[in-house]
């Protein structure tokens, strides 16, 4: 009798500014104001540690990365259209971009991830929160979105898992690149081992606390710090 089985590595994303596009510089004042200056930079510092703990994960990983498949958040295309949108994140400063370039670089594959509507329904949500011309306006737009949002991510989630059981074959590895708050594992067929790079529990647990500002002890927000940009 032989055994096969398929191997997902999980990287939780936590999405810089430069994977934003065109709704980063609203995002980007929003999290000043609601964060202050000083916050918002040591966040920032601790995103760029988070990546480039990721990155050297790969520079030492001892697999072989030729046929490696890769799954890709927000990534709704394939082929040379997908290798664009990469190059384009890597020119907007995406380590994110940067790092699955250099995995193809490497024989790495990029598959198509995602669904574009799903994809576009997500990101028009939080584009018209963020355009809103009035606090009514705004108000009203952030509870349809809050509302819609747990939606959104469940269709997409959905998505994602049928096609990493679609496109990963036996005794083969893929990457999966995806936001902390989807919960693609508990969607996966139960014969994908699933290696979690960063515990995504705690890189949520993270995002909640800058997302509560001050209402956050700061050694508990801390000690997630030190988890995330640990090598």
């Amino acid at each position: 009798m032989s055994f096969t089985m398929r191997t997902l590595i999980y990287i939780p994303i936590i999405h810089s500014i430069a994977d934003m596009g065109s709704l980063g510089k609203e995002l980007t004042e929003k999290s000043v104001s609601d964060l202050g200056e000083n916050e918002w930079q040591k966040h920032t510092e601790t995103v760029n540690g988070y990546w480039d703990a990721i990155e050297s994960y790969f520079e030492n990983i001892d697999i072989y990365i030729k046929g490696i498949k890769i799954y890709q958040d927000g990534m709704f295309v394939d082929g040379e259209i997908a290798l664009k949108i990469i190059d384009a994140g890597i020119k907007s400063g995406s380590k994110n971009s940067e790092i699955v370039s250099k995995l193809i670089g490497r024989g790495a594959i990029l598959i198509k991830t995602e669904d574009f509507k799903m994809v576009k329904d997500e990101y028009d949500g939080l584009q018209s929160v963020l355009k809103s011309k009035t606090n009514l306006q705004k108000l009203f737009l952030l509870l349809r979105y809050k509302v819609s949002k747990p939606i959104f991510l469940i269709r997409r989630d959905r998505f994602i898992a049928a096609r990493i059981d679609e496109t990963l074959g036996q005794n083969e590895t893929g990457i999966l690149f995806i936001g902390a708050f989807h919960n693609v594992m508990k969607r996966l067929p139960g014969d994908i081992t699933v290696i979690e790079l960063k515990e995504v529990s705690k890189i949520r647990k993270y995002q909640k606390a800058i997302q509560a500002g001050s209402k956050i002890h700061s050694h508990q927000l801390e000690q997630l710090t030190q988890y995330m940009i640990k090598r």
